[in-house]
């Protein structure tokens, strides 16, 4: 089993940047995958990007080139750096624990203001 804390949310201008931070009570390094997922209100769960275990990372095509996911075993951290923030970024973050078993955390706020 695996609890995840996300951290790092919160109001940000249109172009602003943010980095949200992923811990998680065991050792990442072990874990098949690692996953942001958005949530905007009156939409379902979408992907924002992925890394696996081997480092290989996947984005949806709205944050490529914006958005970072990167993972620091040492740690049993994961981040998602946000750069050029939109206000259509706006949404609960959440971060996943991909394997035999999906685990997630509580969510995030961020706020995107035009």
């Amino acid at each position: 089993q695996v609890q995840l804390v996300e951290s790092g949310g919160g109001l940000v201008q249109a172009g602003g940047s943010l980095r949200l931070s992923c811990a998680a009570s065991r050792r990442i390094f072990s874990i098949d995958y690692m996953g942001w997922y958005r949530q905007a209100p009156g939409k379902q769960r979408e992907l924002v990007a992925s890394i696996s275990r081997g480092g290989s990372t996947n984005y949806a095509d709205s944050v490529k080139g914006r958005f970072t996911i990167s993972r620091d075993n040492a740690k049993n951290t994961v981040y998602l750096r946000m750069n050029s923030l939109k206000p259509e970024d706006t949404a609960v973050y959440y971060c996943k624990a991909g394997g035999p078993l999906d685990y997630w955390g509580q969510g995030t706020q961020v706020t995107v203001s035009s």
